[in-house]
């Protein structure tokens, strides 16, 4: 399974006057996860350009646990949990300091063809072979 993980402060910009982030802002701490984790793989968005995909969300879910809090240290572990039909990623938030499970959350992308708009109902042959599935 692809994995990886990535530390980020909680900036002042994403909090509200009580100094916790906004619910709304999670999409962008996972969005940084889940390039981290197409990155280890070559297949982040210009690549999924060339090959001639788009691979749009089609299905986010967020459970929120603890509040992510102003300047609060959190790693966000992002794991590719399915990829035969789409591309799905489950993350998890900790604070980075004691490891707390603060969020839990995935992502659904589907492959469609650049060319066409026509969804695929199986992932093309160029992300498993970016896994190493197919020669």
């Amino acid at each position: 399974m692809v994995k990886t993980a990535v530390e980020l402060d909680i900036p002042f910009h994403d909090v509200d006057i009580m100094r916790i982030a906004w619910h709304g802002h999670y999409a962008k701490y996972l969005e940084i996860a889940r390039c981290a984790l197409l990155e280890q793989i070559d297949y982040n968005v210009p690549q999924m350009e060339a090959s001639g995909y788009a691979w749009p969300v089609i299905d986010m879910r967020i459970r929120y646990a603890q509040p992510l809090h102003f300047q609060q240290k959190i790693r966000v572990e992002a794991s590719l949990t399915e990829w035969e039909h789409r591309l799905k990623i489950d993350y998890m938030i900790k604070d980075a300091v004691s490891g707390k499970r603060l969020t839990k959350a995935y992502t659904v992308q589907v492959a469609v063809a650049i060319e066409s708009g026509e969804m695929l109902y199986a992932s093309p042959a160029v992300l498993l072979q970016k896994l190493g599935l197919e020669p």
